[in-house]
């Protein structure tokens, strides 16, 4: 009990004095980041509702409009559209190596820190930690989809990587 409450004050210090450390590794795409010190000390005031992280904007756009092709008229523009989602969500399937899913350290800290919340699922429900977890897959499924469209349209429209599949074949050269 008494390590719960020194782990919930510690968090609610850390999570409220200093947020400008909300995000572990801000470079990195939303799919790869690590729990940091911060967010495993943290994981009490996130669960909470009170330490939130934000959506990337080209996911929100991704979410409002993922077929469309405003502005999008060449294939440069296509996969400058395609880089800026790759660089949020991480490369796609067909250009990822072969993803090693590991247990981290920082995933493990977190685990066993939410452990000593008591109701912790119902704390998150309640709280609205777990909406926007929610709000946060269903936008990064969005930008998947909005991704999978794009190369879809210029393999379509012939176009070379990155803005077609990998798996593709290359487009043929226009004969004259």
């Amino acid at each position: 009990m008494r390590t719960s409450l020194i782990v919930l004050t510690a968090a609610a210090v850390l999570g409220t004095a200093w947020p400008g450390l909300a995000a572990a590794e801000p470079d990195k795409p939303v799919t790869q980041r690590e729990p940091s010190a911060v967010d495993v000390a943290a994981t009490p005031v996130t669960d909470l509702n009170l330490r939130k992280g934000e959506i990337p904007p080209i996911l929100l756009t991704a979410q409002a409009e993922p077929y469309g092709l405003a502005g999008l008229r060449r294939c440069s523009d296509l996969a400058a559209e395609i880089g800026r989602i790759d660089a949020v969500l991480g490369e796609d399937f067909d250009t990822a190596a072969a993803a090693k899913r590991r247990i981290s350290p920082g995933k493990v800290a977190q685990s066993v820190v939410g452990s000593f919340i008591p109701f912790r699922g119902v704390i998150r429900e309640i709280s609205g930690a777990n909406e926007e977890e929610r709000k946060l897959q269903y936008a990064i499924y969005a930008g998947s989809a909005r991704r999978a469209f794009l190369k879809g349209v210029g393999l379509q429209r012939g176009c070379p990587l990155p803005a077609r599949p990998a798996t593709a074949p290359a487009p043929a050269k226009a004969q004259k």
